[in-house]
């Protein structure tokens, strides 16, 4: 008999020792600092991943899904839209330079097809002028343009912004092109996502031109923790098979 209560007291003891342990263990945690933030970011994204699922439903179902490309002035989307198509069509779809506002009108290359990992999915690619929240013609005459010419150049850009901003509202999935060496934390930025995230967009962020060394995707991840970024160089073809796995994975 002895034996036994002393096998019970035992037993009773590690339960005891058990429970203390797992309440030091929760009291512990309960103890260490969670950045709001990326608690915030982190809700969110599960939100907007439930949804993705929904939208996803939708998509099977499309024969085109239209891919709207965004972004500030000079960040690579016709850089990246000219990767895609020449990945995929063997050909380009506009122009660039290192002038802002290149891209002055909406583009569109219909019916490119993307394969990834055994599935494809057909695309009408859309190609957004940059969106700005100022458009100064003096900045034109910068890259030697001439006064008339700077003129023309800052009204049909004003024009391309408010086309974009329509084109909003046609897009089923939104690529965000934004430059790598560039402060993520604009106004600009904030206000093309924030665009998005009202109409309950998919959106995925890329952080293009990681071939520079200025370049900095912890910077990108951080001011928006809440959608998926991936790293690329349109410029070079850096990186586009993760590109293309995280826009599968986005629709």
């Amino acid at each position: 008999m002895a034996s036994k209560k002393s096998s019970r007291r035992s037993k009773s003891a590690k339960k005891t020792n058990l429970s203390s342990q797992g309440k030091a263990s929760t009291t512990a945690d309960l103890g260490k600092k969670v950045d709001p933030k990326r608690q915030q970011g982190l809700v969110i994204k599960y939100i907007r991943n439930f949804f993705r699922r929904i939208i996803n439903q939708m998509f099977a179902k499309k024969k085109d899904i239209k891919l709207g490309i965004y972004g500030p002035p000079n960040a690579g989307k016709t850089t990246l839209a000219n990767r895609i198509c020449k990945d995929w069509l063997g050909e380009r779809m506009g122009a660039v330079s290192k002038i802002p506002h290149e891209t002055r009108n909406v583009q569109v290359k219909e019916k490119v097809t993307i394969k990834h990992d055994g599935k494809e999915m057909s695309f009408n690619i859309i190609d957004t002028p940059g969106i700005a929240t100022k458009i100064d013609y003096e900045d034109f005459m910068n890259f030697k343009m001439k006064t008339q010419q700077a003129k023309d150049r800052a009204k049909e850009a004003t024009k391309g912004v408010i086309e974009s901003i329509k084109w909003l509202d046609e897009v089923d999935v939104c690529l965000v092109v934004l430059d790598a060496t560039d402060n993520p934390y604009s106004q600009v930025n904030v206000t093309i996502i924030g665009n998005l995230a009202a109409r309950n967009i998919p959106v995925m962020i890329v952080a293009n031109k990681t071939d520079l060394r200025k370049s900095n995707i912890r910077r990108v991840e951080s001011a928006f923790p809440q959608y998926d970024v991936v790293g690329i160089s349109a410029h070079k073809g850096k990186n586009m098979e993760e590109f293309y796995e995280s826009l599968f994975r986005l629709i």
